[in-house]
């Protein structure tokens, strides 16, 4: 017999009107992700034969917002709870299936618990939780060979079941053949006045079909996001466990409450990381590298033994080994140091490469722009790359000395060996070896009257 095939059906069609935000719940942003790009990554890893997702009548934000993603969008025209929900997606499910249902706002579910949840062969299965404190919520009620009897609401339990810290999640998987017979049996008497999913459980029982349910002990994966607040509470606990992760594997990270990774952070040995840093997109550091407080770096590999000081900001840029940026250093996309590069306090670069040896160290901007190795750049100085229309290359060979307050128009080529004056604008190339001047002679006026 071949083995049923695995489907994923995500919730999403929450208002999130507790948020009191313009942006859908579903959408808001979880270390640097929307909540529901958390669960189709982590849902991915199962290899589904599909994931279908339920978005309300106003769903086109998250379509938009996910375009790229492979996913079967489905519409819930009129928002009559959980059951009518998964009633919207049985249409599109093969009933040769088995479908796992996750709500969308509950976004760290991990991949080894829907592991153990699809590892179950029951023909319902929940996920459950064990609380300490379960006031509130929905309780597990289980019979005989530990199999789910009930579902019972925290108004509704006796003084026994209240005793019961197991509660329901919402997150369960079931044969789509038997859910599609089920869901029409979902009534709306009931307070809510909607079809209650939970209300399955009770079906099940009827019709003498085993459900059960596996444990999680940790209650922040099954954290539901309803406002902000909590969302704040939960993007601290995930980036605790971030930086809990990468201190167990020897980076020192000065203080974990004051960190934020919203991607992908690898790390070598050595590397020490100070207070209130911030990693986006796919970001590498390699040994020894220090990355001082207050930084932002996107989508960045930092060499060896480099030191990125305090308040500098990096982004889609490759700086070498034992580089030294900052303080108050940018680097903008496009930018390539090599090795034991000075790129000091209020230096701009962008779209531009700098060779071994050379700094920047002052008020300096430097864009389109190729140095070689060994160069020295003065403070003030700027490559004048924009004519307004179009922008232009400044090539500076090995070993020139710019000096300050310098305006360096491309397109232009600096010779190797060559010397700019201080004060200098060049528009011409500068052959090798020479000094070039482009000021004019000072004079002064004797006696000369200021005007009162």
């Amino acid at each position: 017999m071949t083995e049923a095939s695995l489907e994923v059906c995500i919730l999403a069609a929450g208002m999130g009107t507790r948020m009191r935000s313009p942006v859908p719940k579903v959408l808001q942003l979880l270390a640097g992700k929307p909540l529901l790009a958390h669960l189709i990554e982590t849902v991915e890893k199962l290899q589904p034969a599909r994931i279908h997702i339920i978005v309300g009548p106003e769903g086109s934000a998250a379509r938009e917002r996910l375009a790229n993603t492979d996913v079967n969008w489905v519409t819930q025209h009129e928002r009559r709870g959980t059951g009518h929900a998964v009633q919207q997606a049985i249409p599109h499910v093969d009933s040769q299936s088995r479908l796992l249902i996750l709500v969308g706002d509950a976004p760290l579910i991990s991949l080894g618990t829907l592991q153990a949840l699809v590892a179950e062969r029951a023909p319902l299965t929940l996920l459950s939780v064990q609380m300490d404190d379960p006031g509130g919520y929905g309780r597990i009620v289980r019979g005989e060979s530990d199999l789910v009897k009930a579902i019972v609401e925290h108004v509704d339990a006796t003084e026994d079941q209240l005793r019961i810290n197991e509660i329901n999640t919402g997150v369960m998987i079931a044969e789509a053949a038997r859910l599609a017979e089920w869901l029409p049996q979902l009534s709306a008497d009931n307070v809510q006045k909607e079809l209650l999913l939970t209300d399955i459980v009770g079906i099940a029982n009827r019709e003498n079909a085993a459900v059960r349910a596996v444990v999680t002990d940790d209650a922040v994966e099954v954290t539901g996001v309803n406002s902000l607040n909590q969302l704040a509470e939960l993007e601290r606990e995930l980036q605790h466990r971030y930086a809990s992760a990468l201190l167990a594997q020897g980076v020192h990270i000065i203080d974990p409450s004051r960190f934020s990774l919203r991607g992908e952070l690898s790390c070598g040995s050595g590397v020490r990381i100070d207070v209130n840093s911030i990693f986006e997109g796919e970001v590498a550091l390699g040994d020894g590298v220090q990355v001082g407080s207050n930084c932002y770096i996107r989508d960045a590999v930092i060499e060896a033994n480099s030191i990125i000081r305090p308040n500098s900001v990096l982004e889609e840029c490759h700086v070498g080994v034992e580089n030294q940026v900052g303080p108050f250093a940018r680097l903008r996309p496009g930018t390539v140091l090599g090795s034991s590069v000075t790129i000091g306090n209020f230096v701009e670069v962008k779209n531009s490469t700098v060779g071994t040896g050379s700094k920047a160290s002052h008020l300096t901007y430097l864009g389109d722009a190729v140095l070689g190795s060994n160069v020295n750049v003065g403070a003030g100085t700027i490559t004048c790359n924009y004519d307004g229309v179009d922008k232009h290359e400044t090539r500076i060979e090995d070993n020139v000395f710019v000096g300050s307050n310098a305006a360096i128009v491309a397109p232009v080529t600096i010779g190797e060996g060559s010397t700019i004056a201080a004060g200098s604008t060049i528009t011409k190339d500068v052959a090798r070896g020479v000094l070039a001047l482009g000021r004019s002679r000072q004079t002064s006026i004797d006696n000369w009257k200021r005007q009162e």
